[in-house]
Parts: C-alpha cells; structure tokens; sequence
C-alpha cells in the first residue's frame, strides 16, 4: 500500500504560481510512477502531469506543457507539481496518484487539494 498526502493548494491570482507537494509512505516510493490529476464539479477528472520512477521521464497535458512542471524527490519520498503563470481554468482539486511501473493505471491516490485561481 501506498499512503499519498498533497498540499499547497490554495488561492491565487490569475499569472500567480504555486506549488503542490505530495508526500508518500508506504512501499518503496522509488519504484512508482508519479501523477497529478485534476477534477472539478460534474466533470471527469483529468490527466495533468506524471513522471517516471527515476524523474528522468515526464508527461504534460497540452493544457499545462510550458506552464507546470512535475518533479520528484525519491530521497524525501515526494513529488511536486511547480505551477506557473496560472488561469482560472486551472481551478480545481488536484490529486496525486501513484501506479507500479508495470500497472497501466493509477492504483493509489490522495485525497485531494483546492487550487482556485481568481481572474
């Protein structure tokens, strides 16, 4: 089992920035891949970011690439989200998740954190 606790959400201002933490207990950190996701009401919640095992591999939503950028920490048994120049359609609840390297979904998630990005 993995344990996923975020933080560092909260509100900002549209072209502001902030940064989400996600800190994992559990099994080994090092041999999970890493993900952010995003959901807001009555919508599906959607892919943002996800890094490898390593940190040597990232993925980016379109609607984020330029703008996010995930990272990871295998020594604090962390990953972060940096988000920049932020718009009001970033607001959101923003989980962590974690799969194995060899699973195709995410098995493990956190139990959210508010970002709200005022215009």
């Amino acid at each position: 089992q993995v344990q996923l606790v975020e933080s560092g959400g909260g509100l900002v201002q549209a072209g502001g920035s902030l940064r989400l933490s996600c800190a994992a207990s559990g099994r080994t950190f090092s041999s999970y891949v890493m993900g952010w996701f995003r959901q807001v009401p009555e919508k599906e919640r959607e892919f943002v970011a996800s890094i490898s095992w390593n940190g040597g591999t990232a993925y980016y939503a379109d609607s984020v690439k330029g703008r996010f950028t995930i990272s990871r920490d295998n020594a604090k048994n962390t990953v972060y989200l940096e988000m920049n120049s932020l718009k009001p359609e970033d607001t959101a609840v923003y989980f962590c998740a974690a799969r194995s390297t060899r699973a195709t979904t995410f098995d493990y998630w956190g139990q959210g954190t508010q970002v709200t990005v005022s215009s």
